[in-house]
Order: C-alpha cells, then sequence, then structure tokens
C-alpha cells in the first residue's frame, strides 16, 4: 500500500494529504471489482467502474508526461518508465473493459441472499 500511495504521489494530482485516502480507496475498488468479476456478481456493473478507473489512471498518466513528469506507472508490479506506449497499452485495456462492461451477463444476487431481505418480510 505504501508504494501504491508513493507512485500516486508521484502524478501531483491527488493532495498530499489525501494521497493515504486515495489509494486505500482504489485498492479497495479494484479488490472488490475484481472479485466481482471472478464470481461473475454484477459482473456489468464491475466491468464499468474498473473501465472508469482505467479512463482517470490513463487522463492521469497522460497529463503526467505532458507536464514532463518522470515516473513508472507501477503497473503490474513494475518499475519501468511510463511512456506513450504505456498510454497506449491503458487504451486498450480501457476498450477491452468497456467491452466487457457492455457484453457482460453477471448474475444478480437473489433478494433473498441480501442481509436486508429478512427485515422486509
Amino acid at each position: 500500500m505504501a508504494a501504491f500511495a508513493e507512485g500516486l504521489a508521484n502524478y501531483r494530482i491527488v493532495p498530499p494529504a489525501l494521497v493515504p485516502a486515495a489509494a486505500a480507496a482504489v485498492v479497495g475498488i479494484e479488490i472488490a471489482t475484481a472479485l466481482a468479476l471472478l464470481a461473475n456478481v454484477w459482473a456489468r456493473a464491475a466491468a464499468w467502474v474498473l473501465a472508469a478507473l482505467l479512463a482517470v489512471f490513463t487522463a492521469g498518466l497522460s497529463s503526467a508526461l505532458l507536464r514532463g513528469i518522470d515516473l513508472a506507472c507501477g503497473c503490474f508490479g513494475g518499475i519501468a518508465p511510463a511512456t506513450g506506449g504505456t498510454v497506449l497499452r491503458d487504451v486498450v485495456l480501457l476498450a477491452l473493459a468497456v467491452l466487457v462492461a457492455l457484453t457482460a451477463r453477471g448474475r444478480t444476487p437473489s433478494p433473498s441472499a441480501r442481509p436486508d431481505a429478512a427485515r422486509a418480510r
């Protein structure tokens, strides 16, 4: 988490005081949506959330590169410097996430499986 927060701070987009909270939120959202996709529960919504994260990340990465910030994207655990090729790869991943979001047929938990269902009866 500390390494991710440091990487996020290097983009110089999030105010320094908010970096730890933003890093924790992003990681939490990524884990929750990945689990939803793997379990095929709310897959369409999860794919849209991941597409939104990829869009924000790609915009942030593009902004950092245009501002001349020399950084490693940290993608896939790597430390290689971010380049235009990194942005292109992220655009391809974004297109794939949108494709999944448009075509996913994940199941939605039945109302009886929800914790509040017992109270509704």
